[in-house]
């Protein structure tokens, strides 16, 4: 099997050391940058599977980084944050990170996050059925985005995907909070977690789901997709 390759961005040299020799050894090739300019070279010639990134960085942070990229490319991101504070987790989910992990964490952890995201990402490309259509959208399962009548397109991270798959696979069905996270971290929802509630509203807003119609909460239960008429 062809090895996955990772690329770490991360302004301070002893964490990429330290990072890049255990994903080695876990059978990954590693990729290296001190900062956005050099993400940005490397990302000309190369197409990495995952990327952590890191949100303390010199000239443009990680947020605006991964803002950016999210503008072109579906790639998985796992965000490094080194406070625990929820605010750079949720400005890291809303602008279209696919996990968060923060700067005290165990490798072994990181390594698990990684694999499950890269599981998701193999499974989510498979698809039956390239198209889905839904509340006057056209989802493409294969270019990962949303086509509206319009021909406006919406381009979905990993996460939103993930998501918007989970729920069209299970309409008029209730997801708890563990099957969303399940769905999105491949773990089950911590206590209090708001990075689910984060991912709901972005795609709320990505399909214009204003008045929570269509995806409905439901009260210390979970989600549920209200299904109209779906054609696959």
């Amino acid at each position: 099997m062809d090895k996955r390759t990772v690329l770490i961005v991360d302004d301070s040299q002893e964490v990429l050391d330290a990072l890049s020799e255990y994903l080695e050894i876990a059978n990954f090739n590693v990729l290296t940058a001190l900062h956005g300019g050099q993400m940005w070279q490397i990302l000309e010639t190369v197409s990495p599977d995952l990327i952590i990134l890191d949100i303390m960085l010199p000239g443009d942070d990680g947020l605006t980084l991964c803002q950016k990229l999210r503008r072109s490319s579906q790639v998985p991101i796992i965000m490094l944050t080194a406070v625990t504070d929820d605010a750079d987790r949720i400005a890291g989910l809303e602008i279209g990170a696919d996990d968060y992990i923060t700067k005290s964490f165990n490798p072994r952890e990181l390594l698990a996050r990684i694999k499950a995201l890269l599981r998701r990402s193999s499974y989510t490309s498979k698809q039956t059925s390239r198209y889905i259509q839904f509340m006057g959208w056209k989802f493409d399962t294969l270019k990962r985005n949303l086509v509206g009548t319009n021909d406006e397109i919406v381009v979905l991270s990993g996460s939103d995907f993930n998501l918007l798959t989970l729920m069209l696979s299970s309409p008029n069905k209730l997801l708890t909070r563990d099957d969303i996270a399940q769905a999105l971290w491949g773990r089950n929802a911590e206590p209090l977690e708001r990075g689910i509630d984060v991912q709901i509203s972005r795609l709320r807003k990505q399909i214009g789901d204003h008045d929570r119609s269509v995806i409905m909460s439901l009260r210390n239960q979970g989600y549920m997709f209200v299904s109209e008429e779906m054609e696959y």
